[in-house]
């Protein structure tokens, strides 16, 4: 009992900074509804238009926002107080679940109004993310934990993913969409609050302001200059484009494939979240960074063929057996990467970095929707869901060929940040 009190207390040792510890309360709580409002929105178009293409549209306009806005956003990150920015963004996120919420418990709500709220979040999120990503180093306080706060990051958010679904399958079965929206809503007290109550003690590293041309450019020649920084920024962006827009087809083949209605759907997004509440607690008992990068490789070939695999499946039980492979795989490739690139980032570029992670993920993500619904509507769903796993397989295979390179580069950094030792001499496996 003693080790597994050592070692709980080792996996969740981020929380023993009191700012992060609220800013995880207050988001575990707010994220159930989040992904109460994903499940809920999906099912609400399908429902009201039946129609493929404009799932795709929906999943297009709620990220879209991220990819235009997202390279600006992180100049204004780094410019910005970033614990006041994220209190902004969650205020408008809850405004924007009330005003959802109001239209479909009225009766009143159309794809179209539909379509303009996503965009709105997308919007609130192509600021937010990047400011919270960036914040994790002032509420942790201590440089060492940062890759044990992303790694409870992905816990909480895909413990969320767990119960989300799950919650709303029952809630849209029993009453309808709109309790989905309203409970998220009410949940984004609970995290604004948590923000109110932080005592921010780490400043942030900030650079002398230019011009916002000039700071953009800055950022993206850092980025693309970088080898490691580069070659993550690209496997994300095949991650985002052909491995995130699966969940965008997940109410047809809840419907028309597995035969099943809203509880399914609940049902199948669960147990992918299962699989990444799993990838994300072994991200949390790493003791180092070292060997990430093989991981980003296993995982992304992991997630690529385990869509293949539910693409082909015709059987409720096999889609949930497989699924949290795929779970799996996504959170450790996102996570590994988001960790690797929050270790070797210069502080004062970190803002502009994390918006070019979510561009690259999620700002990559809506023309793979677009993508995906268009090739759904002409081949199938199924058809669509093997490409993107071959697709991920050819990522994984390329990022491979990457590492010599990116460990060439990588050494001296974890050198100089204490990682590895400076009487190194032979090639460690760092990544």
């Amino acid at each position: 009992m003693g080790g597994v009190r050592v070692n709980l207390s080792f996996a969740t040792r981020a929380l023993r900074a009191r700012n992060y510890k609220l800013f995880f309360t207050g988001q575990s709580i707010s994220l159930i509804g989040t992904w109460m409002t994903r499940i809920a929105m999906s099912w609400l178009v399908y429902r009201l238009t039946g129609s493929a293409v404009l799932l795709g549209v929906v999943g297009f306009a709620s990220q879209i926002p991220v990819f235009v806005l997202g390279p600006i956003a992180g100049v204004w990150v780094d410019r910005w107080d970033r614990h006041r920015t994220i209190v902004i963004t969650q205020i408008l996120a809850m405004i924007q679940s009330f005003a959802l919420a109001a239209l479909t418990l009225a009766h009143i709500v159309t794809v179209w109004e539909l379509i303009a709220l996503a965009l709105m979040q997308g919007i609130i999120n192509a600021f937010d993310m990047p400011a919270r990503q960036a914040f994790v180093i002032q509420m942790v306080e201590q440089r060492a934990d940062v890759a044990n706060a992303i790694a409870l990051n992905s816990s909480m958010v895909n413990a969320a993913r767990l119960l989300g679904p799950a919650i709303a399958g029952v809630v849209v079965a029993a009453v309808g969409e709109g309790y989905c929206f309203l409970i998220d809503g009410i949940s984004y007290i609970a995290v604004i609050i948590s923000l109110l109550m932080m005592r921010i003690t780490v400043p942030q590293v900030r650079q002398p302001q230019r011009h916002i041309a000039h700071e953009l450019m800055e950022g993206w020649r850092y980025a693309v200059g970088s080898v490691p920084i580069r070659s993550i920024l690209v496997n994300l962006a095949i991650v985002g484009s052909f491995g995130m827009p699966y969940t965008v087809l997940m109410p047809i083949f809840a419907s028309k494939i597995l035969h099943g209605g809203p509880h399914t759907l609940g049902f199948l997004m669960a147990s992918t979240g299962v699989g990444a509440l799993a990838g994300a607690l072994l991200l949390a008992l790493r003791k180092s960074v070292l060997g990430l990068g093989r991981q980003i490789v296993f995982t992304t070939g992991l997630f690529g063929a385990a869509l293949i695999v539910f693409a082909l499946s015709h059987w409720l039980w096999l889609s949930l057996l497989v699924l949290p492979l795929a779970g799996f795989g996504m959170m450790q490739q996102m996570a590994s990467s988001n960790t690797i690139l929050q270790t070797i980032v210069h502080d004062e570029k970190r803002g502009r970095v994390m918006a070019l992670y979510n561009m690259s993920l999620q700002g990559m993500a809506p023309f793979g929707s677009l993508l995906a619904g268009g090739m759904a509507a002409r081949v199938g769903a199924p058809a669509t869901i093997i490409v993107s796993g071959v697709a991920l397989l050819l990522g994984s295979a390329l990022f491979a060929a990457r590492l010599p390179a990116i460990r060439r580069v990588v050494r001296p950094i974890y050198i100089e940040l204490g990682i590895l030792p400076r009487t190194v001499t032979e090639e460690p496996p760092l990544l």
